[in-house]
């Protein structure tokens, strides 16, 4: 293949991905289209030329859904604990005012606990957005850098969805 025909090909591939990027853009509300200026989708589709980009978004949503699942998994299982040392106490020989009372103290010390766990995945997955919005900035990835403005969280989401949808058409005949 010729360098023009490189050219022509790389020319060709930046003009698909650019209309697809405005095409998600309008489908966006009105909101979220005022915060991605073309200037921002003319950097993205340049970035998207190398599809190692989607290679990097695919491992940070693999990660995250382990992390999440891990999560889920660690919640679920304080939440069997609890219900163990409920029924536990259900079953002893506890006269029934006394039993009472102490479920009910055990109750309300377990949604502590639960509160306090939730508290703790929150501030986890935070971290994670933070690892995540930091290695995309250090690819290069225009409209990433490491925030926690909601706004700005709200936009970088949706470039990453622009960056999976792309990913899913944005291939040779030879890939596919």
């Amino acid at each position: 293949m010729s360098t023009s025909d490189n050219q022509n090909e790389t020319q060709s591939r930046l003009y698909f991905l650019n209309e697809q990027l405005q095409k998600m853009v309008h489908e966006l509300p009105r909101k979220y289209q005022q915060r991605i200026p073309n200037e921002l989708l003319c950097e993205l589709t340049e970035c998207l030329l190398d599809k190692t980009l989607y290679s990097i978004v695919k491992e940070l949503i693999d990660i995250q859904h382990v992390t999440e699942k891990q999560m889920f998994q660690k919640r679920l299982e304080m939440i069997n604990k609890h219900s163990v040392v409920i029924q536990k106490l259900l079953k002893s020989d506890m006269v029934q005012p006394g039993k009472t009372e102490m479920r009910l103290k055990l109750q309300a010390e377990h949604r502590k606990n639960l509160r306090e766990f939730d508290k703790r995945i929150v501030t986890e997955l935070d971290e994670k957005r933070r690892e995540q919005q930091n290695t995309l900035h250090m690819a290069g990835v225009p409209g990433f850098d490491v925030t926690d403005d909601a706004g700005r969280i709200q936009v970088q989401i949706r470039l990453c969805d622009f960056i999976i949808r792309l990913s899913l058409i944005d291939k040779k005949p030879d890939e596919v």
